[in-house]
């Protein structure tokens, strides 16, 4: 069994430069790497996708990955960056490589969570992808997703008793009702629930406030205040780590039977085989997968 497989990513982008600079410099035990994709001119066992497609290979190399995961083959997955607009014009409607690998491991009622990881920074998603007039939250999706990030953090992360903070929805936290009622009707009720399972949660906190204690206290190298953060929305939990953090910041996807992470950047295609793409992202994704993937 490896311990992890590492997908090359989208054909044009900078996939391939990545997985290569970061292997070259971790340089990880040879038993514990599977590269899929993409050809790559390191010493490492390379499982092809030979499809010409671009969009059609993105998705065919997730698919790989997935069945050796399904099969006890590898224990974990690093993921390079694909475009969401290859994999729809191939015909594969996800808005995301979350969206994708949920789709081929879920079991059980399992639900993927994008959770960003830097170090003690940690923020999840409450919603994804979304267009921000879809964005609608509820208060059991809000408990599930508390649940499964608390257990992440005691089992994978070792913390006994883990505080999360949750971001309010609306700007002050909706100032008891005046500039929106979701923390009143949605987020509060959650809350008490996950207390009454002695889940450590703050009520809504107004997000300004929330990362900026967080942003200072990460910036100066204290240990943070929560040790995760749930965000309701994708930029409201990204911006600030993306900020504080872009070339640490991991995506790590949890709720399903192995770990996957990915690096922050895109497939970048206005610098593809240039030579100049950053591979510290893609360093620690594969740091992290290493790790969790015991």
């Amino acid at each position: 069994m490896y311990k992890i497989a590492i997908t090359t990513g989208d054909k044009k982008g900078i996939g391939k430069e990545l997985v290569k600079k970061a292997l070259d410099i971790l340089k990880p035990e040879r038993e514990n790497v599977l590269i899929i994709g993409e050809k790559v001119d390191v010493d490492y066992d390379f499982l092809p996708a030979d499809i010409e497609n671009n969009g059609e290979f993105c998705y065919k190399s997730l698919e790989i990955a997935c069945k050796l995961a399904k099969d006890n083959k590898i224990k974990g997955l690093v993921t390079a960056p694909v475009s969401k607009l290859e994999l729809n014009k191939a015909g594969y409607n996800f808005n995301g490589q979350t969206e994708v690998i949920e789709s081929l491991l879920a079991k059980d009622n399992q639900k993927a969570q994008m959770l960003f990881i830097a170090d003690g920074l940690r923020v999840m998603l409450l919603t994804r992808h979304l267009a921000l007039k879809d964005i609608s939250l509820n208060k059991d999706e809000i408990i599930f997703q508390a649940e499964i990030l608390n257990d992440f953090l005691k089992e994978k992360c070792g913390i006994k008793s883990p505080k999360i903070g949750l971001c309010a929805l609306n700007p002050h936290a909706g100032e008891n009702g005046i500039l929106g009622d979701e923390e009143l009707k949605i987020l509060n009720p959650a809350v008490e629930i996950l207390k009454s399972k002695n889940i450590n949660i703050t009520f809504p906190i107004s997000a300004d406030a929330l990362f900026a204690r967080v942003g200072r206290e990460y910036l100066s190298g204290k240990v943070t205040s929560y040790d995760a953060i749930l965000a309701c929305y994708h930029d409201q939990g990204l911006c600030p780590v993306k900020a504080l953090a872009f070339d640490k910041a991991v995506n790590t996807t949890i709720g399903l039977d192995i770990i996957r992470t990915s690096p922050s950047s895109g497939t970048a295609y206005d610098i593809a085989g240039k030579g100049i793409a950053n591979p510290n992202s893609m360093i620690e994704a594969i740091k992290l997968a290493l790790e969790l993937s015991k």
